[in-house]
């Protein structure tokens, strides 16, 4: 707020934005010294930081011309000093969301680039149990960190363990999609062509129909497989892994209603079908434990975070899955902004390669007119609104 920042902080902050929009690298640089590369402007009409400057500066690419070195320097300069990759302007615009309206390609991978970074580190600072205050890392990763703060060590008794446990499975959630538990205790709809939770989060829509033929081709080339499915939903991938006659189709679902969908469709009484009621969490040590190998696996859940896919394949996949066999995931992270796509496809592979897998990628083109169409009506939000799915076929690595 204006009246809440001093008359000096306020001309700091100008002279910053207005060195970055100039692509006056010397200039920033003293700058930066004084103030940080994430200020804003608080009497401007128009909120804008000294990233969103700097690349909207650079304009739309005219006959092939990208933005010159001075941009390309500023841009660096400010993620190095601590710009947020995914900070949003009042547009709701990311920098790297400006660069690609722009065609500005090199702006916009090296933001790719900035977020990959500062994903990768948030998440092993996570694994560690550190938090901001635990290690000394580069500016730009201590702020990427504010989209996700890392998780800090605490000392708690057991009583008090499950006291927190407890209160955080009763609350009550406006979204139930941002806690697993929630939406495994909310009430589904199934509705033509769409599945919804009873936050009117879309589960499943019928568009992704080839998109979900296509991942069980990929694990299930051929007859006489064995193959299992986390996460039924609204049986799309089940029933066109069935046209593949797989030798058994073992099937993960934790929701009591689509248990009673699966009952009412028969599909407890098709043959070489098993279906296991239960969380993955809960189910796949008991299939480890059994000695289950299988041939394509393939996980599609809902109300879980990356932080689980990654559990799933590194902790589970890579005990079930046959040395020949072939892992799917439906790849809809940050499906809902062309970078954080870009970003979160490049962070699990990078992750799956460190767990053992190889990863290639098929290019689906998704219903042209998706994004803004009248499907997503009664939704609370598009899931999709890119032109572009990209799948994800793994094997282990020779």
């Amino acid at each position: 707020m204006a009246d809440q920042a001093s008359e000096e902080d306020i001309l700091l902050a100008k002279r910053i934005i207005g060195a970055a929009e100039r692509h006056d690298v010397p200039a920033l640089k003293v700058l930066l010294k004084e103030g940080s590369a994430n200020v804003q402007d608080p009497t401007a009409t128009v909120a804008t930081s000294p990233l969103h400057a700097a690349v909207a500066s650079c304009g739309k690419v005219e006959d092939g011309k990208e933005a010159g070195d001075d941009a390309i320097k500023t841009v660096e300069l400010l993620l190095e000093n601590g710009a947020i990759w995914n900070d949003l302007n009042k547009e709701d615009e990311t920098p790297g969301c400006i660069a690609l309206r722009f065609g500005q390609k090199l702006i916009y991978q090296i933001m790719v680039e900035a977020g990959i970074r500062a994903e990768l580190l948030f998440s092993k600072m996570e694994a560690l149990g550190l938090g901001d205050n635990d290690i000394e890392v580069e500016e730009e990763d201590e702020e990427a960190s504010e989209e996700q703060p890392a998780v800090k060590k605490q000392k708690v008794s057991e009583k008090e363990a499950q006291a927190i446990q407890q209160a955080v499975e009763e609350k009550v959630l406006d979204d139930v999609s941002l806690d697993n538990k929630a939406y495994l205790r909310s009430q589904l709809r199934y509705k033509p062509g769409i599945l919804l939770d009873e936050s009117d989060n879309a589960v499943m829509m019928d568009w992704e129909t080839q998109i979900m033929q296509r991942h069980a081709e990929t694990i299930c080339p051929k007859p006489g497989l064995k193959v299992m499915n986390v996460g039924h939903g609204m049986g799309i991938v089940d029933t066109a892994i069935q046209t593949h006659d797989p030798a058994e189709h073992h099937i993960i679902e934790a929701h009591p209603q689509v248990h009673q969908r699966l009952r009412e469709q028969g599909w407890y009484n098709k043959p070489n079908v098993h279906i296991h009621e239960g969380r993955w969490q809960d189910v796949l040590p008991t299939l480890v434990e059994q000695g289950v190998v299988l041939d394509g696996i393939y996980y599609d859940t809902f109300a879980e975070d990356y932080k689980a896919l990654k559990e799933f394949f590194s902790e589970y996949v890579i005990q079930l899955l046959a040395p020949d066999g072939k892992f799917g995931w439906y790849n809809g992270l940050g499906a809902d902004r062309q970078i954080c796509y870009d970003i979160y496809t490049k962070v699990a592979e990078i992750d799956l390669y460190e767990a053992g897998f190889d990863t290639t990628w098929e290019d689906i083109d998704v219903p042209s007119g998706l994004h803004g169409s009248k499907q997503w009506e009664g939704t609370r939000r598009p899931y999709w609104t890119i032109d572009i799915y990209r799948l994800p076929v793994n094997t282990f690595v020779t």
